[in-house]
């Protein structure tokens, strides 16, 4: 058996779902198990735990010390393997490092996550899976950009303030002075959605709310996305208009755009290119059953989620697939069509959400065991 689990956000990491669905198989099992091979590889789609998933497969863990999102430094780990690294937004610029209740939609800045890109090349990474989302950011990568050698500046000629509200006062653009690593560096941008960077499907409109944005706030920043658009086509050409439209461009507040015109970037979804970089086709080798889930199993764990890449790769292989989760909002019919054969749901043994996500741990041991009497008998 392969567990192949997302985190379930609010309570538990990729690995202690891991190592929670173990111990209950192991519990659930005929003799104790005592003949169940069980492999653990905890997977991320691009989003929050990518870091932490890709140390789990092997990585070595690195940290660098860099601006967060409110301008106050912080510590950001990435992955490294070689000439790869992992490298995720959010361990820079997400909404973990903002204190409770405080929001900055505005000014938030992605500066960090271009210093943590160039810790990974000062290490020697020559592949980057930059993984996107969680941000607590909406800047269209201007801030990542900077920190990598870009000079974005105001009519006078000085450099514009941190954030996406104050890209409505850029008048040049200059990408010249890139970090030169970058051209000979393969930088892959892993994320899980697809929107461009403005409009209504944009990153402003759709997860700006997420970030504190209101409505006027909202309307502000897809006004000066835009306006860095056009100013950024003066700059580089007609392929910064092309690329504001790309799938990924709206990933975590605009920074996929940014990788993509700054960086060279290639989108791919972020859990192809973790299954990639993890191991997993080879981990699948011999396996009966693949275990996967996630925190919420709903409609978007349909649009590029980890389990649905998870199910996706296995039921390429003929291996049967199954889910846990802390709740399950899908049709068996739209889980069959996934490829997952079932659900088991925290929510069946504790209908209260908030006891879910307290006593999670032992919950998904006591599901772990319902899942071995059902396929282990």
């Amino acid at each position: 058996m392969l567990i192949a689990a997302d985190k379930f956000k609010g309570s538990l990491t990729a690995v202690e779902v891991a190592e929670r669905v173990t111990a209950g198989l192991r519990r659930g099992a005929p003799r104790g198990g005592e003949s169940l091979r069980i492999a653990a590889l905890p997977v991320a789609d691009g989003g929050d735990g990518t870091v932490d998933a890709a140390v789990a497969a092997g990585f070595e863990r690195r940290e660098a010390r860099v601006t967060g999102p409110l301008g106050a430094p912080v510590t950001a780990a990435y992955a490294l393997r070689g000439s790869t690294a992992v490298v995720e937004m959010a361990e820079a610029s997400g909404l973990r490092h903002l204190p409770k209740g405080v929001f900055a939609p505005l000014t938030a800045t992605t500066y960090g996550s271009g210093e943590l890109l160039r810790a990974a090349l000062d290490a020697g990474a020559r592949t980057i899976v930059f993984g996107v989302g969680g941000s607590a950011t909406t800047d269209g990568g201007a801030g990542m950009l900077s920190a990598l050698g870009a000079r974005f500046l105001r009519e006078d000629g000085t450099p514009v303030a941190p954030g996406g509200g104050p890209l409505r006062d850029l008048a040049t653009a200059d990408l010249s002075g890139l970090d030169p690593r970058l051209a000979n560096t393969e930088t892959v941008l892993a994320s899980d959605v697809d929107n461009p960077l403005t409009g209504p499907k944009g990153a402003a409109a759709v997860y700006g709310p997420q970030k504190g944005a209101g409505e006027d706030d909202v309307a502000a920043l897809d006004a000066a996305l835009a306006h860095y658009v056009r100013v950024l086509e003066r700059a580089v050409g007609a392929s910064a208009a092309e690329y504001a439209l790309a799938p990924g461009a709206g990933a975590a507040g605009g920074i996929g755009f940014g990788a993509l015109v700054g960086l060279g970037a290639a989108f791919r979804p972020g859990i192809e290119v973790m299954l990639d970089v993890l191991g997993f086709p080879a981990a699948l080798e011999g396996t009966d059953l693949v275990i996967t889930g996630e925190g919420s199993l709903d409609e978007q764990t349909l649009h590029g989620k980890a389990p649905a890449g998870v199910a996706a790769a296995a039921r390429a292989r003929g291996i049967e697939v199954v889910a846990v989760c802390g709740r399950l909002s899908l049709a068996p019919a739209a889980l069959g069509n996934a490829g997952i054969r079932r659900a088991y749901a925290l929510t069946d043994l504790e209908p209260d959400p908030a006891r879910c996500i307290a006593e999670a741990g032992p919950l998904l041991e006591r599901t772990a065991e319902r899942l071995a009497a059902d396929f282990l008998s």
